[in-house]
């Protein structure tokens, strides 16, 4: 079956938006940056170099997961640039339904370091890194991408992977 919803997750800097941009164009989805999803508080919060906890998350995933619902009830595939670090994160975003994927990027900390400390972020510094993987619990039951490899054959990867 392919899936309705593609969440690309992992931390940041870790090329999100990238994969998750150039795979929507790549299929014809339709593509959201989850970051835009965070209320202003938390934006506030990231800016001044302070990271989230599970109460600040809340709020978000369940934006997040509010709009996943409408998505596939509109039948419009989508795909999701969002760190989901923890499992119960990524249980809240699919609700245990098939038609939600995750795919994870894995790079080692040195590798996101240094693309983190060569990217603009709006409100995300490069400080909050280690938090990410502090949080992070990686999946057992996403496709693994291994942010060592070029956006190009990440993205041939996915889509081989997925049969889209």
């Amino acid at each position: 079956m392919t899936p309705k919803v593609v969440v690309i997750m992992g931390v940041s800097g870790s090329g999100k938006t990238t994969i998750g941009k150039g795979f929507a164009k790549a299929v014809g989805w339709a593509f959201e940056e989850g970051d835009r999803w965070h209320p202003p508080a938390n934006v506030e919060k990231m800016r001044a170099g302070t990271p989230l906890n599970d109460e600040d998350r809340r709020p978000w995933l369940d934006a997040l997961a509010q709009a996943i619902d409408g998505w596939i009830a509109a039948d419009r595939r989508t795909v999701l640039a969002c760190s989901a670090l923890k499992q119960a994160y990524r249980d809240r975003l699919s609700g245990g339904r098939p038609e939600i994927v995750f795919a994870y990027l894995r790079g080692t900390r040195e590798l996101v370091a240094d693309r983190a400390s060569r990217r603009r972020h709006e409100y995300m510094p490069p400080t909050l890194l280690p938090s990410q993987f502090a949080a992070l619990e990686e999946p057992t039951d996403a496709i693994p991408l291994d942010i060592a490899r070029s956006p190009p054959r990440l993205i041939d990867q996915l889509r081989r992977t997925l049969g889209v």
